[in-house]
C-alpha cells in the first residue's frame, strides 16, 4: 500500500461510499474501501464500476491510492473510518440498523487511539451516541477522549450532475467540539463548504427533515393529481402555472409512487423514533399512506384506459418503461415500478418491462429480464406505462407506435394525442 498524508477507510462501497472513496483518493489520500461483496471488490480491482455515477476511468485514475477489500483488518492503519452502509426498513416497518451494527462490530477490533469514526448512514436521532458509541467503547477506548466520533449525513443525489460531493454543503455533528473539528477537517478535503452543528443528534435529525420535507410535498402533489383528474383539470398545467410564482412555492411533481434509498424510508425512521417520546407523527404517516397508494391508482388508470378499447385488465399485455426509481440510475430499490408489476400480475395481466439501466430485476422471489424496445414490442402491447422518464426514450416514437400509453411522469403533456392517459 502506497501511503500518502492520510489514510481513510470507507465501509460500504455503494452509491454513497464508492463516490466518497474516489473523491478522497483524488485528494491524494490513501483510501481503504471495505465491502462485504466479493463481486464488487473484484470489479473495482479490475478498474470496473457498477454504478452509473462512477466511471471506469475514475476508478482506474486512483488505482494507486484506492484499495478495495473485503477484510476489515485492512482498516487497522487508518486515521479515519467512515461508515456508509444501508439502513433499510424491516418488513415490520421498523428501522433495520443491522448493517450499522454489523459494520461496527467487525471494525471494532481494529479501532485504535486517535482514530476518527464517522457514521454517514441515514438513521434516527440518537443512533451514533446510543448504539455506535457503546459498541466501539467495548474496546476500552473512550469516544471523545481516546478516539473521535461524529455523524455526517450523506447528501448524494444519484445522476445529479449539478450538485456533487464537492459543491453540496456537508453537515457534521461531533460528539465533542474536538470531534466536530476533526471531522470538518476531514471533509474539507473533498467538500467546499462544511457546516458544523452542535451534536450528532442534530445532524441525524437534519437529514430526516430534508427527506421528510420531500416526502410530504410529493404526497401533497400526488393527492392534487388525483383530485385534478376527477375534476377534469390537467395537474401538469396547474403545476406549471403555480411554478411561475417567484416566492413561497417550490415545484414538486406527482408520479406512480416514491422510491429509492431515502424518501420512502427516512421519514418512517423519524415516525418510529417519535413514538418513543409519546408523539405520533401524523403528517408523516398520512404522507406515506398517500404515496403508497399511487401504484394502485395508476393500475386504475391502466384499467380505465383499456376499458375504452373494450379490453379487460386480466389477460392484457402491459409494458412498463423504466423500473429504476429515478432517471439515469441502475437502482430499483423501493421503486414504484416493482409495486406496479406485482399489482398488475395479481390482476391477471401479462407484464413486461424495459429499462436501459437494469437488465434484470430480482425481487420478492421473482426474476424478470428487460425486453428489447422495438416498434413491434410497443405495437403488440395493449398498454405502455411510462414509469421512469429516462432521457434516452423518444417519447414521440413511443406514443406513435403504441395502442395506449399511461403517462405517470408528464413527459407527454405537450402532445395532442388521443391514445395517452395522463396522471
Amino acid at each position: 500500500m502506497k501511503q500518502c498524508d492520510e489514510v481513510i477507510g470507507v465501509i460500504g462501497l455503494g452509491y454513497v461510499g464508492l463516490p466518497l472513496a474516489i473523491a478522497f483518493a483524488e485528494s491524494e489520500a490513501t483510501v481503504v474501501g471495505v465491502d462485504v461483496s466479493e463481486e464488487r471488490v473484484r470489479l473495482l480491482r479490475q478498474g470496473k464500476s457498477y454504478l452509473t455515477d462512477v466511471s471506469d476511468d475514475a476508478i482506474v485514475s486512483v488505482r494507486e491510492r484506492f484499495y478495495p477489500t473485503t477484510e476489515y483488518a485492512d482498516l487497522r492503519d487508518c486515521d479515519a473510518v467512515i461508515i456508509c452502509v444501508p439502513t433499510p426498513l424491516a418488513k415490520t416497518g421498523e428501522p433495520d440498523i443491522s448493517f450499522i451494527l454489523s459494520a461496527a462490530e467487525k471494525f471494532r477490533p481494529y479501532l485504535r487511539r486517535g482514530m476518527l469514526v464517522v457514521l454517514e448512514s441515514t438513521t434516527y436521532p440518537g443512533t451514533t451516541e446510543e448504539l455506535l458509541k457503546p459498541i466501539l467503547e467495548e474496546t476500552g477506548l473512550k469516544a471523545g477522549i481516546d478516539f473521535n466520533l461524529a455523524f455526517s449525513p450523506e447528501r448524494v443525489d444519484p445522476s445529479n450532475k449539478t450538485w456533487t460531493i464537492r459543491n453540496t454543503p456537508k453537515v457534521v455533528g461531533g460528539l465533542t467540539e474536538n470531534c466536530t473539528k476533526r471531522a470538518c477537517a476531514l471533509y474539507s478535503r473533498v467538500v467546499d463548504e462544511v457546516v458544523p452543528v452542535s451534536s450528532p443528534k442534530v445532524a441525524e435529525m437534519a437529514k430526516l427533515l430534508e427527506n421528510t420535507f420531500r416526502a410530504v410535498n410529493i404526497a401533497l402533489v400526488n393527492e392534487m393529481a388525483i383530485l385534478c383528474k376527477r375534476m377534469g383539470i390537467s395537474v401538469w398545467e396547474v403545476i406549471d402555472a403555480a411554478s411561475t410564482k417567484p416566492f413561497g412555492f417550490m415545484r414538486f411533481e406527482p408520479g406512480p409512487g416514491i422510491g429509492g434509498h431515502c424518501i420512502p424510508i427516512d421519514p418512517l425512521y423519524l415516525a418510529w423514533k417519535a413514538r418513543e417520546f409519546n408523539h405520533e407523527a401524523r403528517f408523516i404517516r398520512i404522507a406515506d399512506a398517500i404515496n403508497r397508494q399511487m401504484p394502485e391508482y395508476v393500475v386504475g388508470l391502466v384499467a380505465d384506459g383499456l376499458n375504452e378499447f373494450g379490453k379487460p385488465l386480466k389477460g392484457s399485455r402491459i409494458l412498463l418503461l423504466g423500473v429504476a426509481y429515478k432517471p439515469e440510475v441502475n437502482d430499483y430499490r423501493e421503486s414504484p415500478g416493482l409495486a406496479l408489476i406485482e399489482l398488475l400480475r395479481q390482476k391477471g395481466s401479462y407484464v413486461l418491462y424495459h429499462d436501459p439501466y437494469i437488465p434484470e430485476v430480482n425481487h420478492n422471489g421473482w426474476i424478470m429480464k428487460s425486453v428489447d424496445l422495438t416498434e413491434d414490442e410497443l405495437a403488440k402491447s395493449d398498454c405502455v406505462v411510462i414509469v421512469t422518464a429516462h432521457k434516452c426514450y423518444d417519447w414521440n416514437w413511443v406514443v406513435a407506435n403504441s395502442q395506449l400509453v399511461v403517462d405517470t411522469r408528464g413527459v407527454t403533456k405537450e402532445m395532442k394525442v388521443s391514445n395517452v392517459v395522463r396522471l
